[in-house]
């Protein structure tokens, strides 16, 4: 919906005492943003010392990464010395990414702290604005891939598309709420839009994996906000009424787009109930966390996959998603089109 990450999704409210967790069939234990034990967060509502910590639930199972799986092949082979040093090499790559987007990404929520510590769905649509740019930003550098003939695969372009289909509702529904009101509101979030496409574009061209990390705590942090806010805010958010826009986004007759960003579900296998504003919001919450894991699984190259693709999809994808599996980041795809043979891509 939140990578972070700006995410769709840098949400806060005021200071509150949480009341206890309403009842909900989505349970939370699991942080994906997380490089070091204790991860500092800045936010607007502090903590009571009786809150339960928010945490996003990880429906996925853990995946290998390219580097371990490379160093496994190297040690059967004998070369364990080489092995090890391109693996601590890679996994400095990474701390050093990682600690970069948690910079990032404090940073924008504590200059967002102190702009709308009050004024919450103004926050909010200020957010949404931004939550859509990553998806369109992967989708612009995918088809300049595509158009070199570096990358070829639709899940991505699909599901990226699916993501900023239902971010853009998001925005929709913050529109119809009145988050847009006032004209700063709308300066800031459009030129903050802007400066993060150019980034993000620029970040996912150099490397997809630290891109998707951003993003991915974006969302993580979108979800611990929504989760807040309905929290202390939940009985007064059921006595007013869905927006008419979320009724026919979440309830409407052509659902292939809602299931198509929720890469760890089945599709058909959630399906929203709106009866009133509450329900919304934990809709849009529960969205965030679906990103969430997308953007997590994403980390692993060439490990993301419709949740509409099927065996005859794999059969005839697959001559042109060769290069793909091995091209990563535009260095090595244009390494990869100097060094292969372009007969082999056709």
């Amino acid at each position: 919906m939140a990578a972070t990450t700006l995410s769709s999704s840098l949400f806060a409210t005021t200071t509150f005492k949480a009341p206890p967790p309403h009842s909900s069939s989505f349970s939370h234990n699991f942080n994906p943003c997380t490089t070091r034990q204790s991860l500092p967060r800045v936010r607007a509502t502090m903590l009571q010392d009786n809150e339960e910590k928010v945490k996003v639930k990880e429906s996925l199972p853990s995946k290998v990464s390219t580097f371990d799986d490379a160093g496994k092949a190297s040690i059967e082979s004998g070369d364990s010395t080489s092995s090890s040093s391109s693996s601590s090499f890679e996994k400095f790559v990474i701390k050093v990414e990682q600690s970069v987007n948690i910079f990032l990404t404090d940073s924008v929520i504590k200059i967002l702290d102190t702009l709308y510590h009050d004024r919450d769905y103004a926050r909010f649509f200020v957010l949404e604005t931004i939550a859509r740019v990553p998806y369109f930003a992967f989708m612009s550098v995918l088809h300049m891939y595509e158009s070199f003939g570096w990358w070829r695969r639709a899940d991505y372009l699909k599901v990226h598309f699916a993501e900023s289909w239902n971010e853009m509702h998001h925005l929709l529904i913050m529109e119809e709420l009145g988050g847009n009101a006032w004209w700063f509101d709308r300066f800031l979030a459009q030129h903050i839009a802007i400066f993060y496409y150019i980034m993000t574009v620029f970040m996912y061209a150099i490397s997809p994996r630290m891109a998707y990390h951003f993003s991915e705590c974006v969302e993580s942090h979108a979800f611990e906000t929504y989760d807040k806010f309905i929290k202390a805010q939940g009985e007064d958010l059921k006595k007013l009424p869905a927006p008419e826009v979320a009724v026919n986004y979440y309830t409407g007759g052509d659902l292939y787009l809602f299931d198509e960003f929720q890469t760890s579900r089945i599709p058909n296998t959630r399906r929203p109930k709106i009866e009133n504003l509450y329900d919304v919001f934990v809709n849009i919450r529960d969205d965030e966390a679906e990103h969430c894991k997308t953007m997590k699984a994403c980390q692993t190259h060439g490990n993301l996959r419709s949740p509409h693709s099927d065996s005859a999809d794999d059969d005839g994808d697959a001559a042109l998603c060769n290069l793909e599996a091995d091209c990563e980041g535009i260095v090595d795809c244009l390494k990869k089109s100097v060094t292969s043979n372009p007969a082999k891509l056709k």
